[in-house]
């Protein structure tokens, strides 16, 4: 890299947070700009120094106030012409896919060594993407899972009863709310734990979560 980079590192973990930018600071073709805790923090700087010309935000997923999935969101809608590279230790498929569905342009692990972290920063800044190997491999292996496991089809009822289980209402609430008996309910519960194969109301209200039915 020739030319000079203006990076924002995000990471509210001081440890890795001060290694990251000890490792950066060598890198004549790098500038760190802002070390920030928090998404929120990111953020609020980039809008407020609109102006300013930042290449790249490498973020960690896991941050309070704003995560890494949210923050590259936020950047990828308000300032789309800046790069994000996650570096997590993080391998869940679910917030890999939402970063790759937001166009996050890297996602590496915190066990990375230090020449892949700047192999990733060089592939990123000179236009292209950088996904580690095991990355890949964790999109693939859920890739492969969902095609070998079929959507199960659930009626709009069925539906609107797990949303309420997932939110913790009484078998009565449900049925108050829904107009309908409480044994309907009950019928309704059995059956979906049945259909959805898990054991117990933590099992219906995991299902929930992971199908973003409480978004």
């Amino acid at each position: 890299m020739s030319a000079t980079y203006s990076i924002i590192i995000a990471d509210d973990h001081a440890m890795f947070l001060d290694g990251l930018t000890s490792i950066l600071s060598e890198e004549k073709s790098i500038k760190i700009i802002l070390t920030a805790k928090t998404g929120t923090q990111v953020l609020k700087y980039l809008r407020i120094n609109k102006d300013e010309k930042i290449d790249l935000v490498i973020t960690d997923i896991n941050m309070p106030e704003m995560d890494g999935v949210a923050l590259n969101q936020a950047i990828k809608f308000e300032f789309p012409q800046i790069k994000t590279l996650v570096v997590s230790m993080l391998e869940e498929a679910k917030k890999i896919k939402q970063l790759t569905e937001a166009n996050a342009n890297g996602y590496i692990s915190k066990n990375a060594e230090k020449t892949e972290l700047l192999n990733a920063i060089t592939n990123i800044l000179e236009g292209d993407n950088y996904f580690s190997p095991r990355i890949k491999q964790v999109l693939m292996e859920a890739m492969f899972s969902e095609k070998s496991s079929p959507e199960i089809a659930l009626t709009k009822r069925e539906t609107e009863v797990l949303k309420l289980i997932a939110q913790e209402f009484t078998t009565q609430e449900i049925a108050d709310q829904l107009f309908l008996s409480k044994h309907t309910i009950e019928s309704y519960r059995k059956n979906l734990i049945s259909k959805l194969g898990v054991r117990n109301l933590a099992g219906l209200t995991r299902y929930a979560v992971e199908k973003g039915l409480l978004a």
